[in-house]
């Protein structure tokens, strides 16, 4: 017991350390392109290189408009790496030539960036996390349509598909988050005056995606981001005067492909918010084993797995045909606060099967302390 106290002490010592060697992490994060997260990057670094900070620029896009380049002036650039791929020459961040320069701080651009099929990681966002492993400070940038735990909820408002993201989790890695905020009149202005895309994209551009309505919804989702990082920071910097018990949210998921994927990223905003671990539960019964399962079930029930991993969850996978025991049985070993479900989709011939597991659950967690909370 002695021996595993100290062991303990050593882990919690290490983490410390750690965490003190880590480079800090500042977002900028917008509702749309053309706000201005590029240029108050700019801005910033030319700021601290007054003050004597070693900054230099990892990567940076300015899309061409004309004030955001003016500010590349007398900013130290990390020359890029060129490679080939597919018989194109293309230009990814040298992440190895940032750790052997290693500036005290770094700015890199795009962080939903997906790199060319070769490079060390698949995506900008993990290049960011080795950079920051090395004690290198990291300024970057995002709109909020790449935020995983949102992606249907973006797609729903713009009508176009997201397919470069970003884990929930990574901003929470933020030390500090900035939201570029503009009103859609001003962020429309800047459209039709040319200063977010050439004059050939005007058109189209403002009968998609920067329509008013829109903007209105992307800059509401970006404002509450931000207010929840601050409320995060807040509750864990400011000590408690009462012991609360800490939040621990369960999602119960099935081979129900679309079902799995809302409840998997509705429980890691919920998770998000309230700064806590989180579970996805999946009760494997006798007749959807790997035998018996089709084959389309089983890559979307793998593709949800890795979802709700990379979205920060602990996964865990039980065989059993009893259901409501397993669901509150997992929740009791893990001291789960809130289970989280799917509506019931049920029609005449599930009605039986369905409803009376859901009843049944209804009436055993009712004799606990657990919330449950049903995602439509």
């Amino acid at each position: 017991m002695e021996e595993e106290n100290r062991s303990d002490s050593v882990r919690k010592f290490l983490e410390l350390v750690k965490k003190s060697r880590r480079g800090k992490f500042k977002v900028y994060i917008g509702m749309s392109a053309g706000v201005g997260k590029t240029y108050r990057m700019l801005q910033e670094a030319h700021a601290l290189l007054k003050n004597g900070i070693d900054i230099q620029i990892g990567y940076i896009e300015t899309h061409n408009r004309a004030e955001t380049h003016e500010l590349l002036a007398g900013i130290p650039v990390i020359p890029r790496r060129r490679l080939f791929y597919k018989g194109k020459e293309l230009e990814e961040m040298d992440v190895n030539a940032i750790m052997n320069i290693h500036p005290e701080v770094v700015i890199v651009d795009e962080l939903a960036h997906t790199n060319v099929e070769g490079s060390k990681n698949g995506k900008r966002w993990q290049d960011v996390v080795d950079i920051l492993e090395a004690g290198i400070s990291v300024i970057s940038a995002v709109n909020i349509q790449h935020l995983e735990s949102m992606n249907e909820e973006i797609e729903k408002i713009t009508g176009v598909a997201i397919t470069e993201r970003i884990p929930d989790r990574i901003l929470e890695l933020a030390d500090e988050i900035v939201n570029i905020d503009l009103t859609a009149d001003d962020l429309i202005d800047r459209l039709k005056s040319g200063k977010i895309y050439d004059k050939s994209k005007i058109e189209r551009a403002l009968n998609n995606f920067f329509q008013s309505e829109r903007i209105l919804q992307l800059r509401e989702l970006a404002l509450k981001e931000v207010a929840h990082h601050l409320e995060r920071k807040i509750s864990l910097e400011i000590p408690k005067q009462i012991k609360l018990r800490p939040e621990r949210f369960m999602a119960c998921i099935s081979t129900n492909n679309v079902t799995a994927k809302v409840i998997i990223r509705k429980t890691a905003r919920l998770a998000s918010y309230y700064q806590s671990p989180w579970i996805v539960l999946y009760v494997q019964r006798s007749h959807e084993s790997g035998d018996r399962i089709k084959l389309d079930l089983q890559r979307h029930l793998i593709n949800n797995f890795k979802l709700a991993t990379e979205l920060g969850a602990e996964v865990i996978k039980v065989k059993s045909n009893h259901i409501t025991q397993t669901i509150l049985k997992i929740a009791e070993e893990k001291e789960v606060t809130t289970i989280c479900i799917g509506k019931p989709h049920l029609n005449l011939l599930q009605i039986i099967m369905r409803t009376a597991i859901f009843n049944q659950l209804l009436r055993r967690i009712s004799a606990t302390d657990i919330d449950l909370v049903i995602l439509s």
